[in-house]
């Protein structure tokens, strides 16, 4: 008999709050450190909580293009992905609320790979369509623009 895996979980992450700025986070068995740079009353131990978040974008990004690719058949000698983004601080400065805080930002993927014109458009397609986090910051209203660099081995 298969085992049939779950369509929905549940996850859960637990913060340790160690400062007004750092925040000790524990998921499974993995720790991971938000903290304010130092300008901003922190001790620069991690990312900030809109840099982790931009993080997130970029793990998320490598994860599923490479499971889009491995579904293909593509291979994927190499790859990196850049964020950069357009932050609009009002928000967290408490000076107005801010009703999409990154209002647009620029996902540069660059790839070494065997795969055809075809096959990287397909992978552009399907990464919007499957990534939840970028999923999550369009619908918030971020106008992501995607560069892909393809390089052939």
């Amino acid at each position: 008999m298969a085992i049939r895996p779950k369509t929905v979980v549940t996850m859960r992450l637990n913060g340790a709050c160690t400062s007004h700025a750092r925040t000790d986070v524990s998921v499974r068995d993995r720790a991971l450190v938000i903290d304010e740079p130092e300008e901003r009353g922190g001790t620069n131990q991690g990312p900030s909580p809109t840099e982790t978040m931009l993080g997130a974008l970029v793990g998320c990004s490598n994860v599923i293009t490479h499971k889009i690719a491995a579904k293909m058949g593509l291979e994927i000698a190499s790859m990196t992905v850049d964020v950069e983004a357009q932050f609009d601080r009002r928000g967290v400065t408490l000076a107005e609320e801010i009703a999409v805080p990154f209002p647009e930002l620029k996902l540069t993927m660059r790839l070494v790979t065997n795969a055809s014109e075809e096959q990287v458009d397909a992978l552009r397609v399907d990464l919007a369509r499957f990534c939840p986090v970028s999923k999550v910051l369009r619908e918030a209203g971020t106008r992501i623009e995607e560069e892909w660099v393809v390089e052939r081995p």
